[in-house]
């Protein structure tokens, strides 16, 4: 088979109307695939709160061109290339893999920075032609609905795995409860069936942070002349990426270091905010450095009002909702699943996949836990393709009774994939949720 991707672009789906009741027009979901369709090789890959569909490179330069000319710097471009790929964990030599921009976004799926109907009649009629806080609510459900719309416009049935990581994972998890006969298996990595309060109120902070920024203007910051809310969005993406790091990753990486001399200076740095009268008294510091970086380059690529949307899915997103308990939730779901935890993520932690592995088996399910030792935090899914990989490929190939897959019901974890003594290093990381 071809590894060549046999389709992207953006899918026009007609009138959607969301979980909250309200309905766009035409939803446009922007999409990419990787390998040869052939009926029953499906493989759905969920991405994180602000990736894209752009889950891997394509052999074609072109393609990769667009995708940055599309404005998916970063890692939201290629964002799991070490995963997807010919001859890697989701082989696109056997496997059809599907990965669909979210709608919210702004990678080209309908969110607030899409162009609105012009007939769109609003209580206070903005002076640009964007969506903006005018988009309606969106919920993770509201993910699961579009790709099934999509698949169908693919002319794609049921499929052979969904996978995601963290509120890709969510996802995945929505499709085995909402589309229980749709689907083989669901892979769900680093995720929870709802956030903790710790989580919900570092995400309510970033919320605030954006909209303190004078330049958000109630979300109406779109057209000439008016400034984006980016010191908003890159505090935001500061307190994100915290989140996502473990205490101990940090210290190894940056201690109480001041900045050297390849970091931002101060002046450089700071997100341009007003200097503090000490400031020239104490040391910048590495992590200070690191942090401004990463957020500079964030509030270029990404919309402060997408930011608002998906963190908001995310954050009111429980697998229990309708049916009263997780068990419940899943008990249509006769696949097989795997879970895949990292002991040191604080974000979503092992318990809390230990708890979807019970889910799933209240319902009978074949289920595997997975969890990887790993120092590095919730971003080790990403930059630790080396430990992810495997259970993941054997689970594709083989289901529960795969090689490298391991169950955390009562045996030893699987020493297979336990890192070497050289943990992964602190990564420039998507921010994901």
């Amino acid at each position: 088979m071809s590894a060549v991707p046999t389709d992207h672009g953006v899918a026009s789906l007609g009138e959607f109307t969301f979980e909250c009741g309200q309905s766009v027009p035409d939803l446009e979901v922007a999409y990419e695939t990787h390998g040869e369709f052939d009926g029953d090789n499906v493989v759905l890959v969920c991405h994180a709160l602000t990736g894209s569909q752009n889950v891997a490179r394509s052999p074609a330069p072109e393609r990769d061109e667009e995708t940055r000319g599309a404005g998916q710097a970063g890692q939201a471009r290629a964002w799991w290339d070490d995963i997807v790929g010919p001859g890697k964990a989701i082989d696109t030599t056997e496997y059809y893999v599907v990965c669909a921009n979210v709608p919210g976004s702004c990678y080209g799926t309908t969110g607030p920075t899409s162009e609105r109907p012009a007939d769109l009649d609003l209580p206070d009629e903005p002076d640009h032609d964007r969506w903006g806080t005018s988009f309606p609510p969106v919920q993770v459900e509201d993910w699961a609905r579009a790709q099934r719309r999509l698949l169908d416009h693919l002319g794609v049935g049921r499929l052979r795995a969904v996978v995601g990581g963290s509120v890709g994972g969510m996802n995945a998890l929505e499709w085995a409860k909402r589309y229980p006969d749709d689907v083989d298996r669901v892979v769900a990595i680093a995720t929870a069936g709802r956030l903790d309060a710790q989580c919900l109120a570092l995400d309510a902070v970033a919320r605030r942070a954006i909209r303190a920024d004078s330049n958000w203007n109630g979300g109406d910051y779109y057209g000439e002349d008016r400034p984006s809310p980016d010191e908003g969005l890159a505090l935001a993406r500061q307190i994100g990426h915290i989140m996502y790091l473990s205490k101990a990753s940090m210290e190894r990486k940056f201690g109480r270091r001041s900045a050297g001399r390849d970091s931002l200076t101060r002046e450089e740095g700071d997100l341009g905010l007003p200097p503090e009268p000490t400031a020239a008294f104490f040391p910048y510091r590495e992590v200070e450095s690191y942090l401004d970086y990463q957020a500079e380059g964030f509030s270029q690529r990404f919309d402060a009002n997408s930011y608002l949307y998906l963190t908001r899915a995310m954050d009111e997103y429980d697998l229990a909702a309708g049916h009263g308990t997780d068990a419940d939730a899943l008990g249509a779901f006769d696949g097989e699943a795997l879970l895949l935890s990292f002991t040191a993520d604080w974000h979503f932690t092992v318990e809390q996949s230990s708890s979807l592995a019970d889910a799933f088996r209240a319902g009978d399910a074949p289920v595997a836990h997975h969890v990887i030792d790993s120092d590095h935090g919730h971003d080790a899914f990403l930059v630790e393709p080396e430990h992810v990989g495997p259970p993941l490929r054997d689970f594709l190939a083989e289901g529960v009774e795969g090689r490298a897959v391991s169950d955390d019901s009562g045996g030893d974890r699987d020493e297979s994939v336990r890192p070497e003594s050289d943990h992964a290093p602190v990564h420039a990381s998507l921010f994901k949720g």
